[in-house]
């Protein structure tokens, strides 16, 4: 019969109490061990800052945690060797790594746990695991953004129809255009750094609900552990309740990564438009596309496409995690196991997502050359040829009329009789002769077609935000010195 403590792949952590044993059906529909290894790295980091606080405390002694130490070194060698043996009788990662360590290292590794719950120790666990994801995801963007500024800073004079219900509204720059993306890309790097702070408490000490008897030095995990703030002070969980049994970080994580996937949903969704026949007005490198089963003459943006499809996958996640935790009373229940999964794999698309984006966008350096290959090709000239289709200029034409003392609601009326003359003639307002314009306004001169043409259009705009290559220029360095910093 098994004793009190003995951890083994035949008995649980509360097997003394039960007269049977778990059912095997409910034994795997209860482990988490299959998905929540990933956690490995955090458990034992986590392990180790709790023992080194239990021995200052004199809770343990030395020789415990010299024994914890290494036992804890020779099962990080065997997890990355690939040798440590995962139970599915053991439920979960902390349960395998406790029990691995007692088999090491006897008494010792029974001790670690002193003090702490695997409620909190969970808690603790994907903080610091999800802490280290959202700095590589942050990184991430960063690539991204730097990726677009490339393309950017080649096309400041490229023209591009400028759009309003997918209608052309303006003529702007095809970089103008792309640092919208990179716009919403810093705010998402905001966010994330904003949602870390909040990650980064510590619950370690809270144990399962209420605290413990211990004189545990949370100060001194939470700093050994990195959960401080810009101050250094330690950054703790403080109500033991609400340690143990909230997500709400992993949910304010997930609405911050679903935002992510928005924007990169909007960028693929103007990307497939863009690559298609009826645009034209770029190529994606052929590595990030897919030909037909039965059309030869297809380049399909499965990339984009499916990047747009994950989207909802993300956005449903977070969905997942809020109905979670909707309708938890306190403190911990089984139901917060449920909280990884979409975690996991809301990290991991993320992160694909960002990485395969910037190479598709900016190229990637070829190692025999050292130069930039891939990424989009833009076609210019289609792109300006499209932008004189839909009367881009109208505003400008207004604008002018303004300036010469009509009022803009006249002035609004009068360019829509000009370009009804225009739609009649087939011919853009700037090919509309003088002679004709004059029938609208007696104050129109031939200055006017300077003001009408799309380059005029683009260097009116010559304000902060604006789209006139002066300020688009300007944003990029801006945006070139953020990211160096």
């Amino acid at each position: 019969m098994s004793t009190p403590n003995q951890l083994d792949k035949k008995s649980e952590a509360w097997s003394a109490l039960f007269s049977e044993p778990m059912s095997e059906l409910v034994k795997r529909y209860t482990a988490s061990v299959f998905f929540d290894q990933r956690l490995w790295q955090a458990d034992i980091t986590g392990s180790l800052a709790h023992a080194d606080m239990l021995a200052a405390q004199k809770i343990i002694g030395a020789d415990d945690l010299a024994a914890i130490q290494k036992g804890m070194a020779q099962i990080r060698a065997e997890i990355e060797g690939g040798q440590f043996e995962w139970q599915l009788d053991l439920e979960d990662v902390h349960l395998n790594i406790e029990a691995r360590l007692t088999q090491l290292v006897g008494d010792a590794g029974k001790r670690l746990h002193t003090g702490r719950s695997r409620n909190d120790q969970v808690a603790t666990d994907v903080r610091l695991w999800l802490r280290g994801e959202i700095d590589l995801i942050t990184g991430l963007l960063s690539d991204l953004q730097k990726a677009l500024l490339s393309v950017a800073e080649q096309n400041v004079d490229t023209i591009l129809p400028g759009f309003t219900h997918l209608q052309v509204a303006q003529p702007v720059s095809f970089a103008h255009h792309l640092l919208a993306y990179v716009e919403m890309f810093a705010r998402d790097a905001e966010r994330m750094a904003d949602v870390r702070k909040r990650v980064n408490r510590l619950p370690l000490g809270s144990a399962a609900l209420a605290g413990t008897t211990y004189p545990l030095d949370r100060e001194r995990v939470a700093k050994t552990l990195g959960m401080v703030d810009e101050q250094g002070q330690a950054c703790i969980c403080q109500n033991s309740l609400d340690a143990v049994s909230d997500r709400d970080f992993a949910i304010e994580f997930s609405a911050a990564a679903s935002l992510v996937m928005v924007h990169v949903s909007r960028l693929s969704e103007e990307l497939i438009l863009w690559m298609s026949q009826n645009f034209g007005f770029i190529k994606i490198a052929d590595r990030f596309t897919t030909g037909s089963s039965i059309m030869p003459q297809k380049k399909n943006p499965d990339v984009p496409e499916l990047a747009r499809g994950k989207t909802g996958r993300v956005v449903g996640h977070l969905m997942g995690l809020i109905t979670l935790m909707k309708g938890q009373p306190l403190a911990y229940n089984k139901d917060n196991q449920e909280d990884k999964e979409p975690l996991f794999d809301t990290v991991d698309t993320l992160k694909d997502t960002l990485r395969i984006f910037s190479e598709m966008v900016g190229g990637q350096v070829n190692p025999a050359t050292g130069k930039l290959e891939g990424g989009i090709t833009v076609n210019a000239p289609a792109m300006e040829q499209a932008a004189l289709k839909g009367y881009a200029t109208a505003t400008d034409l207004a604008d002018y009329l303004v300036k010469k003392g009509l009022p803009f609601r006249d002035a609004h009326e009068t360019v829509a009789h000009a370009v009804k003359a225009a739609v009649s003639h087939s011919c853009d307002l700037s090919e509309l002769p003088l002679t004709v314009l004059l029938q609208f306004n007696k104050s129109i001169e031939k200055d006017v077609y300077e003001v009408l043409s799309l380059r005029g259009s683009l260097n009116a705009r010559n304000t902060v935000g604006g789209t006139a290559p002066a300020q688009v220029r300007q944003q990029i360095a801006r945006h070139r010195a953020r990211l160096a910093s």
